[in-house]
């Protein structure tokens, strides 16, 4: 993987007002372990290595099981998922795949059966901000945190 410029070095300021945005729609809003599954579905269908590593860890922090961690990408095959996680994993497919999907009525009525609207705009915002890190992180090839690892082993 060749070197490309670090977004966080070249422009720092934008870089915190992504992140700074990003943090407000953490406050007061969506169930932790549900941020944590769809920031890791974003990342699987987007290839971002950093996202994946930094979200596994953060759900496993939080309690998440390996089950549920490992089966994540398969969610529709297996009950390990409720209903209202189940919407907000459709959805953010569906808008991570925007060009392909069309953003589906029948994701959108799942997200608004489950969800308040106010949790609907606030969940559709956090897919846009997950796809948004992820787009910078593929883009400037930036890897995930595993030097110390790789050098233990």
């Amino acid at each position: 993987m060749s070197a490309r410029t670090n977004p966080f070095v070249a422009a720092p300021q934008l870089m915190q007002q992504l992140i700074d945005y990003g943090a407000t729609l953490l406050v007061d809003g969506l169930e932790p372990s549900l941020i944590k599954l769809v920031g890791l579905r974003a990342c699987q269908i987007n290839g971002s290595a950093s996202g994946l590593q930094r979200y596994v860890t953060e759900a496993r922090n939080l309690g998440e099981s390996n089950a549920r961690i490992d089966l994540l990408a398969a969610w529709r095959d297996t009950p390990l998922y409720s209903e209202r996680e189940r919407a907000a994993l459709a959805w953010t497919e569906a808008l991570t795949r925007v060009a392909d999907t069309r953003a589906p009525d029948e994701d959108y009525a799942a997200v608004r059966a489950q969800f308040t609207e106010t949790e609907e705009v606030r969940l559709t915002l956090l897919i846009c901000a997950f796809n948004t890190f992820n787009r910078v992180a593929v883009g400037h090839r930036l890897p995930p945190q595993v030097e110390a690892e790789r050098q233990a082993a």
